[in-house]
């Protein structure tokens, strides 16, 4: 679903992963969702000094109430969004994730977090699935990763810390003209599900980010004192927190709870939008497509409503048909990588070599947008092995694997690329990069592994053993 929130498979994106948790989560991609997210951040994070740019907002899975920061990544969870009654609490959240970066409080957890990046990214590598077209039970109309991430010791705040950054989060959505409320009536909510739950049943915001008897009232006193207390959400960007809301909740419910929760009695386009996406994971694809079909008509130049269509049709097994509307998704929204992806998916797995040698141009943009995107480049080599192009194959592999955490795999797969590739070429080069930047984890893995060091055959059906891309 869930490149704001910009969960990709890259070393860089787990470094604040932990994985002593006993419970587990999945990191999720969605350019519509990232998108707004992003809408929300970016002010904050200049108005923070911080490089906009640079933070990676990463969504989990999950229904607790929680987010965390450090070292330039955010994490957002689902519950956060689909419990938010207005924008301005997630926002206010944000900003208060935003001190933390901003006062550099996960430094202390840096060398502990780089610690458990391998692990992690390894578990993406030998995971039991190959690289699958998809399952529809598996999706959110997104990119989402198989690895599980844990959470509850994710990072840990002293109350001195939470202070602070609940002080630079108010200034910072004072300094883009928002009002700190939203930031308020989050606590509230928060205190509301701690007094109606025990520990174990509660979100885990509480104990990562401890909430001292005065904190509340200091906040309430600094909030009331800003000119933009009285700044409320519009209608609209209410009306799109429920269209996010409701695909969330269309994803990670089970299809007849979202049934219960979205009646056919509801003929709201949040509702409509959560129905279509139940219908489709339920595998009534007649029903899920009459309900998009709908929405289509009334926003036809929505981009997310048509890569949703896209995926019905391919998850279910009409990849011709998909093509279409994936392609127009591009059309309309061409700055999403993602979206590309999607697109070049289909044209790949049509089988034909003339849509395929559509699919390599398709995914050289997208990979050129996003570079540690590990599925764009495993369809690359999908997309390029159905041309006969072993080596150009090998070398988007060989990406894919240095993208994913698996080093020595990766300097396998660059090694092979590089024997065949003719000298002092952009792709000579970009073979070399991978084979000199991994050849000290492929020594050791040598070392550490005599026996699982053959040279293996390459093949895109799962011979390479690359994660499955979660949709």
């Amino acid at each position: 679903m869930l490149k704001v929130l910009k969960i990709t498979a890259a070393a860089a994106t787990a470094q604040l992963m932990l994985m002593a948790s006993a419970s587990a989560q999945s990191f999720l991609r969605d350019a519509e969702i990232e998108q707004f997210l992003s809408d929300y951040s970016m002010p904050i994070f200049e108005a923070a000094g911080l490089p906009a740019e640079q933070i990676q907002i990463h969504i989990i899975g999950s229904p607790d109430l929680n987010a965390a920061a450090g070292n330039l990544h955010m994490f957002v969870f689902t519950g956060l969004i689909t419990e938010a009654d207005v924008p301005n609490q997630i926002e206010g959240v944000i900003a208060h994730e935003a001190g933390h970066i901003a006062g550099g409080h996960s430094q202390r957890t840096q060398e502990a977090m780089e610690s458990a990046t391998r692990p992690m990214m390894m578990s993406l590598v030998l995971g039991t699935v190959a690289i699958l077209a998809g399952a529809p039970d598996a999706g959110m109309g997104l990119i989402g990763l198989g690895q599980q991430v844990g959470t509850s010791n994710f990072l840990r705040y002293s109350r001195g810390q939470e202070s602070s950054a609940d002080q630079a989060g108010l200034a910072y959505l004072e300094a883009t003209g928002k009002s700190g409320q939203g930031l308020i009536d989050f606590f509230r909510k928060l205190r509301n599900q701690q007094l109606i739950s025990s520990y174990y049943e509660r979100g885990q915001y509480y104990s990562t980010h401890p909430m001292a008897n005065d904190r509340m009232s200091i906040l309430e006193r600094k909030v009331k004192e800003s000119p933009y207390y009285e700044v409320k959400d519009t209608e609209e960007e209410i009306q799109r927190l429920r269209m996010i809301q409701a695909k969330i909740n269309g994803f990670m419910l089970d299809p007849q709870a979202t049934m219960r929760q979205y009646p056919l009695a509801d003929q709201t386009k949040p509702a409509r939008y959560a129905r279509a996406v139940a219908y489709y994971r339920d595998a009534q694809l007649d029903k899920a497509l009459t309900e998009i079909d709908r929405l289509l008509e009334e926003e036809p130049e929505n981009p997310f409503f048509y890569e949703l269509k896209g995926q019905m049709l391919f998850e279910h097994g009409k990849i011709t048909e998909s093509i279409e509307p994936h392609r127009v998704s591009t059309e309309l929204a061409p700055q999403y990588a993602l979206l590309k992806i999607n697109h070049a998916r289909a044209l790949v797995a049509t089988e034909n070599t003339e849509l395929s040698a559509q699919a390599i141009d398709i995914l050289k943009l997208a990979l050129n947008m996003e570079k540690d995107n590990y599925f764009g480049w495993t369809e690359l080599a999908r997309a390029y092995s159905s041309q006969g192009d072993d080596t150009m194959a090998s070398l988007a592999t060989a990406e894919a694997y240095f993208h994913v955490g698996a080093p020595h795999l990766a300097h396998r797969f660059a090694t092979r690329a590089l024997d065949k590739l003719p000298e002092q070429t952009v792709e000579w080069r970009q073979a070399s990069d991978i084979v000199n930047a991994t050849r000290d984890d492929a020594l050791r893995y040598q070392r550490n592994n005599p026996q699982g060091n053959r040279p293996g055959r390459f093949s895109v059906s799962g011979d390479t053993s690359l994660p499955a891309y979660r949709r």
